[in-house]
């Protein structure tokens, strides 16, 4: 059966033009997939669907996507990279819990009578220690063993994170930054599926301070908060349960 597919141009000059074909006709494309955006289920036969091609420096692996969570297109990754997206696609058709990802709020943030712009990060699940399989979430002491400090009360600036950076590119929120592999350059630690608005206050008090407040809370420890206010007094009860690290960042773009 034919499928709803967007195959951008870059995208079928990687695969030819036969094997996209294939998938448009349903050849090649399976009907049911796991969005590689969203993590949850699509159809490609009865909703709009989006062809994304992982690239890496010697394989490429094709993914699906809803078209409202991610346009076709080529994305260039490391191979390390790419084969955690294997793994991640891979235990998807089979039936496997997907790997935890990192959702990201934005958010103001009253210190001292002052506002600073704020980031909120919070994985969907346990994070494990690469190499390790074990059910203990690791993922503050990680963040703390990268230079992020344990924040017991919400009410001083953390201290610079010297090396990370959070990137903003034409008023949009694009990734967060961390230094290279043995002093290279920036890789991204969170990059945004697509750019994530940002509210005309949170941009402006990110341009006026030129940095960012990133705080961190494993999974659970905040969760979707409507309004800012809702989001500090969550912010204020994880640091009082001890499950709450945090770091100021240079801004980076505008």
């Amino acid at each position: 059966m034919p499928r709803i597919l967007d195959v951008a141009d870059d995208v079928r000059a990687e695969i030819g033009d036969e094997e996209a074909d294939r998938l448009l006709a349903g050849e090649s494309a399976p009907g049911a997939y796991d969005c590689t955006s969203c993590r949850t289920p699509g159809d490609s036969e009865h909703e709009h669907t989006s062809t994304v091609l992982f690239v890496g420096e010697e394989t490429a692996v094709l993914a699906f996507a809803h078209a409202g969570c991610l346009p076709s297109q080529v994305v260039r990754v490391t191979e390390e990279q790419l084969q955690g997206a294997v793994a991640s696609i891979t235990a998807s058709e089979a039936g496997v819990p997907q790997q935890a990802v990192l959702g990201v709020t934005s958010g103001l943030v009253l210190l001292d009578g002052e506002l600073h712009p704020a980031l909120v990060v919070e994985p969907t699940g346990p994070i494990a220690r690469p190499g390790t399989t074990g059910p203990d979430d690791a993922f503050l002491p990680l963040l703390q063993e990268q230079g992020f400090a344990p924040v017991h009360e919400v009410g001083t600036v953390p201290q610079v994170l010297h090396g990370w950076s959070v990137l903003l590119a034409v008023g949009q929120l694009h990734a967060v930054l961390q230094p290279g592999p043995d002093g290279g350059s920036p890789v991204a630690w969170w990059q945004a599926h697509q750019p994530l608005q940002v509210t005309e206050g949170w941009r402006t008090a990110a341009n006026k301070r030129q940095s960012v407040l990133v705080y961190a809370a494993p999974a659970g420890g905040i969760g979707r908060q409507p309004r800012e206010d809702l989001l500090r007094e969550a912010l204020d009860k994880a640091a009082a349960r001890g499950q709450l690290v945090a770091a100021t960042m240079p801004l980076a773009g505008t």
